[in-house]
Formats: C-alpha cells, structure tokens, sequence
C-alpha cells in the first residue's frame, strides 16, 4: 500500500477532532465508517472522551494503537499545526485535512498552510487538503469524509469502476450525487481541496494503477503539472478532465503575435489533445463521458454505423457524427445488400440505416440489421438510436442490442429519446448490458467521440528537456535568426546585408533583380509599421530604399522576393514557453490570423504526424487544399518545416518567444520570410 493509495486501503483511520455532538463535523466520519461497515480498525481522537459512539477513543494520535495508516484531521486551523506534529510522531504516513482557513482566506493562511506543508514534509507525512471534504474507496468501505451525501437516507453504495477526483470537495461529491443518480457506480471519490501537498493529478495517477479502474475523471482549478499528466496519459486508463477557468482574456492581444494567440487555456487544451486526455466543459458532459468509460469495449476508429427506429434521430446523429470529428461510414456493398434484404422500403439502408417504427411488430428487425453492421469491417461503433418506445418494445431492443455487443465486440451506444416512465427498467437493463445510454444521439455521440479519443493509437512525445543550447542572445536580429533556420534545413529567402547605397543596388541584381529591403534595428519587431520594409525593389531604386532605411538606425537587409508568381498561402508559425513547456503555435496568417484566429497549438517535442494533424484542424485547412480555385500548396513541406522549427528550439532556455511570419507555403516548399526573437521578463518566463 503506498501512502496516497490509503485513502480507498486504509486499515485503520484515526479521525483527530472525533466528537459525539449531533451535527459536529467530528461526529459524521465515525457515523459514516460505522454505518457503512468498515472492517478496518476505528481511532477517535479527543482528549476528553475515553469512547465516542461505542469505540474507545484516545486522547491523541501517538497514543492510538499503531500503525495508522489514515489521519484525518477536523480541528480548527490555529490547531492543525500540532495535529500534524502528533501524525508526524505516529509514524503516519498520510493525513487529509478537512479543516478551513488556510490559503484559500489569504496571505495569513497561506503562510499558516505552507508552514504546515514544510513541517509535514520534513516528518515523511503527506497531506491531502487542507480545506477539502476528504475521500471514500467503496470496496473498502473506507469513508474518510463529513460529506452530507452519505447521511442521505438511502444512498447507493455499490463499488464501481470509475474514479472521481477533484479539488473542490463540494462539486465532486455533488457530482458523486448526479452520478449515482443516474445509474453510474463510482468505486473511489476523492477531494483534494487546496492541493498543498498531494495533488488532485497524483491521486489520479495513483488511482490509474488500480487493476479495477476503467475510467479516471477529474475536475481541476490549478494549472496541471505536464510531468505528471504525461505519466497519467501513459498509464492507458482512460481519463476525462474538466478544468475551470477558460477566458478569452488576451486571446487577441496582439495578432501578430504567436505568444498572445497562445492562451494559457489554449495551450493546455493542446496538451490534453496530444496526450489522448479528453477535456469536458460542464458536469453534464464529464457523466456523459464517465458512463462510456464504464465499459471496457474500445474502438479501432472513429467510423460510426447509427441505426435507427426514426428517420429525425437518424439525421441528428448524423450532423453530429461530423460535429465531433467522427466519420459516418459508407458500409460495405453487401452491408447494403443484406439490409436491401431486411429494412422495409420505406425505411433506409445508406447509412443511417432507417429499420423504421416497424420494429414495433418485427423486432427481430434490431436483431439482423445489427448482425450486419456487426460483421461489417467499415464499422468501428454503433449508435443505436430509438423514441417513445416503451415496456416490452424496449425489452426486445436492449436484448438485441446486449447480444449483438456481446458477439461483435465493438461498443454500442443507445440514444433513447423517450421518458423513464415508458420504461422504467431500461436504465437498469442497459446498464447492466454494458451499453452507455443517452437521451439525444447529439450527447450519444459526443461520448463516443470521447471515446475514440482515449482510444486511437497514439504515439506520445518524448518530455521537453531542460534548456541546455545556449540559443540567440536577445538582441539576435533576422539575418542571424535565418541564419540558424537555414542550418536547420528550414528554407529562407536568399540574401544578404548591404553594406552602402551602391551595394544595395549589387545585392538585388545577385538575388534575381527584384527584392525586398528591410531595415535591421535591434528591438524593432513591427518593421513594417515603422516603415522598415520596402517591396518590389529594382537596382534601379534601392540606392534611395537603402538610404531612407539607413536613417532608422541599423543595417539593411537584402532578399530574394518571394511571391510564387502570386501563388501561395501564408502561415503565422512561432514557439513560446508556458507553464506546461515549449508551446508551437501555427494557423493562417495574415488577415486570417487577425479576423479568424484561426491557429492550433501542440507541445514540444512534436510527435510523428502532430505537424500535419495540427494543419489539418485549421478551420481554413481547406485553403491549403486549394479551395475555390486556388492552386494546392505544399502542405507536406509546411508540416516538415514545424517539425524542424520545433526541434531546433526546444532545448533553448525558458523565456524566449520566437515568431516566423509570415510563412509562405508555395506549390512546391515553405520558405520563412520574417524571423524575430523576443524575451518574456524573468518573473513572466514559463507563464
């Protein structure tokens, strides 16, 4: 037993601020452990009650019968300090602290938690909270908690297999509620309140190598540790996360700016994306993802077979196919042949497959139109989707449904558009069968997206290493910056400094007879705001270009103009460092960038494909493609270029934000036409 993993093993719980009064925090854990049936060894603590509700009671933790293995401690915050100091002499090795009045009142609790971290550390004691409403393991029957769910007169207690963690004790075990409310068993539910010691994402990551675990959801206030969320998409459990938080606040900030189109929300939906982990935005949608967690049938790919008793619930759930990035399979040709055999001609056999309200006198109607989807090798998941059917007819269906997931192996999802009244069993049949259901095909198949997510083949990146190439200084100008771009087999403009009028003029001869002229002045990143850059320069008028750039107090740069004789499409592409690591930020630049904002974002190091799955989910990724005429540009070469950026900057020191636009993708190559470098301050550097 590990020290985290005695929140749902521990065989014996001390609980410090144990009390008799009706209504006393102190009292609820002992009447919680009691009435549940915990097996395991029961240890009030008060110093002026030798026995409390029946169990012999002690007047501190060092005195109790050792080993503890669970302290949980209820007393007021000005007495937690010496609570910690008894655990500490016990030899216990973890405590939850449910008292309040710590970091989440202010700088003087703060200063209190964070003394009573360090001393807790310092013994060898973990500290789950403080300021949480604390845990419960159903197998065990481990109630380390004051939680009022379970004073409730009759409430569910049967363990599961799914784990809920999260840092506000009061929406988890809310959401504990909602979840038995509706048909879910939940096997462990743990609040981590503060999170000053033990983190809500270590507890989940301890919770990933329970061999029962099939699903880990996790509500989170805290920016995520990356090293630990890489460990728990490692773990091959499947894993929800709903984080609070997202703000659009600074998301257009400065459009020409790869660092401010990269949000702190931003980036870690990116990392979630990268790591398989699912992120859900309400309670509603983390159940909806926790009851197909349930089930250990996973997909292969996303292609989606629906069949259905109504032609609207057939059309629903195919928009919604498309809306969560899944695709509607075409079946195979004699799929079709043997549904030809099978549906009504009034129905349909392209998928959706209509079987129609016939069913209702035919129900082996359910029976062979799954059999056919089943066998079809073009099908990864069936939804099943039915209305207002009710008693008997749902019997039969759920039957269906229940043999045909049993012989094929592949996950079935049921929306059953219709009121518990007209088949009060069917909740409980379906669940028992293994078959998620749902109300609406829309949230039927937004969990099967999840689904697919946690389940398609994936090849994690490797962890960002710590800065170890020095990099450029901080007043690196552009030719510098193209300068370790071409090394980096990453294509740039050729060109050169001009050194006088009269050379600027040689320089655009040697460069093809057409350039671009850009002044060169250390901390000037807007060039052409400032006037600094001239297109469409002849040796002809670069002696009167370079003179008037001169004057802004630098060199002046001479290039090649680039324009793939106006073909072409231009990319914002730029790596910036967070909280999470090196962030790289691409999307459609120019007046895309500024009105669509249309970018994506992933983690560095990038994995095999991550470039090109990143272009691909651009809203404008058909631009590349050559939509309306336009000619297709090189996107194979525009993802290759990511992946050189990405592996030239990852090992350079936190702080810097480096910015390539534009990118120009041509028919054939991706060349870098601007380059600049900036520096976040220190105390900003990985935010």
């Amino acid at each position: 037993m590990s020290d985290i993993s005695a929140l749902w093993e521990a065989e014996s719980i001390a609980v410090i601020g144990a009390s008799e009064r009706p209504g006393a925090l102190g009292r609820k854990p002992l009447d919680y452990l009691l009435r549940y049936g915990y097996k395991g060894r029961i240890l009030p603590v008060n110093p002026r009650s030798p026995e409390i509700l029946g169990v012999p009671a002690y007047p501190s933790v060092k005195d109790a019968p050792g080993p503890v293995d669970l302290a949980l401690i209820m007393v007021s915050a000005e007495r937690v300090a010496g609570a910690v100091d008894d655990c500490v002499a016990a030899g216990v090795k973890l405590a939850v602290i449910a008292s309040s009045g710590f970091a989440e009142t202010g700088e003087e609790g703060a200063r209190l938690q964070e003394e009573i971290v360090a001393k807790a550390r310092a013994g060898g004691l973990r500290i789950i909270g403080p300021n949480c409403i604390g845990a419960v393991g159903y197998e065990n029957r481990v109630l380390a908690t004051f939680s009022p769910l379970f004073g409730a007169e009759s409430v569910p207690f049967e363990p599961g297999t799914l784990a809920f963690v999260s840092q506000s004790g009061a929406l988890g075990f809310g959401a504990a509620s909602l979840a038995l409310e509706r048909g879910l068993r939940p096997g462990w539910v743990v609040s981590t309140g503060n999170d000053a010691d033990v983190t809500a994402l270590e507890v989940l990551r301890e919770l990933a190598a329970v061999p029962d675990v099939t699903g880990l959801l996790g509500y989170l206030e805290d920016t995520p540790d990356i090293g630990t969320l890489r460990e728990l998409a490692g773990s091959g459990k499947p894993v929800a996360l709903l984080k609070s938080g997202r703000t659009e606040a600074g998301g257009r900030a400065a459009a020409s700016h790869t660092g401010a189109l990269a949000t702190d929300d931003r980036v870690l939906d990116a990392a979630l994306r990268g790591l398989g982990i699912v992120r859900v935005d309400d309670i509603d949608e983390l159940l909806d993802v926790a009851r197909v967690f349930e089930s250990e049938r996973r997909p292969t790919g996303n292609r989606v077979a629906v069949v259905t008793t109504s032609g609207g619930s057939g059309i629903l759930a195919a928009d919604a196919v498309e809306a969560h990035g899944l695709e509607l399979s075409a079946l195979e040709p004699r799929s079709k042949e043997a549904l030809a055999e099978i549906v009504p001609a009034f129905g349909a056999i392209d998928n959706p497959v209509d079987i129609t309200a016939t069913v209702l006198s035919d129900p082996s109607l359910f029976d062979r139109s799954l059999d056919v989807l089943i066998a079809d090798d073009t099908v990864d998941i069936i939804v099943a989707a039915f209305c207002v059917m009710a008693g008997p007819d749902v019997e039969k269906a759920v039957n269906a449904l229940s043999r045909a997931a049993e012989k094929g192996g592949k996950p079935i999802l049921v929306a059953r558009t219709g009121a518990d009244f007209l088949a009060p069993d069917a909740p409980r049949d379906l669940r028992e069968a293994g078959l998620p259901e749902y109300p609406t095909p829309a949230r039927a198949l937004r969990a099967a997206a999840a689904l697919w997510e946690v389940s398609r083949p994936r090849t994690l990146p490797d962890a960002p290493r710590p800065g170890t190439v020095p990099g450029p200084g901080s007043e690196a100008t552009e030719p510098e910056l193209k300068r370790l771009l071409a090394e980096a087999g990453i294509a740039v403009p050729k060109g050169r400094i001009a050194e006088s009028a009269e050379d600027a003029a040689r320089a655009v001869t040697e460069v093809g007879g057409t350039a671009v002229l850009k002044a060169v002045v250390p901390g000037l990143l807007h060039k052409t705001e400032a006037g600094g850059v001239e297109i469409g320069v002849t040796a002809d008028t670069a002696p009167e270009v370079h003179a008037r750039l001169a004057a802004l107090g630098g060199q002046v740069l001479v290039e090649e103009l680039i324009d793939g004789d106006g073909e072409g499409v231009e990319l914002i592409v730029g790596v910036h460092t967070t909280d999470l690591g090196p962030v790289l930020t691409a999307g459609l630049g120019g007046i895309f960038t500024e009105v669509l904002d249309d970018v994506g974002h992933r983690l560095l190091p990038l994995a095999p494909g991550e470039g090109a799955a990143l272009l691909a989910g651009l809203r404008g990724a058909r631009i590349l493609g050559g939509a309306r005429g336009r000619a297709a540009v090189d996107v194979e070469a525009a993802a290759e270029l990511l992946h050189k950026v990405g592996a030239l900057v990852q090992d350079w020191p936190a702080g810097f934000a480096l910015d390539l636009n534009p990118v120009r993708v041509l028919p054939k190559g991706a060349v870098v036409l601007d380059a600049a470098l900036g520096f976040e301050a220190p105390e900003e550097a990985g935010r």
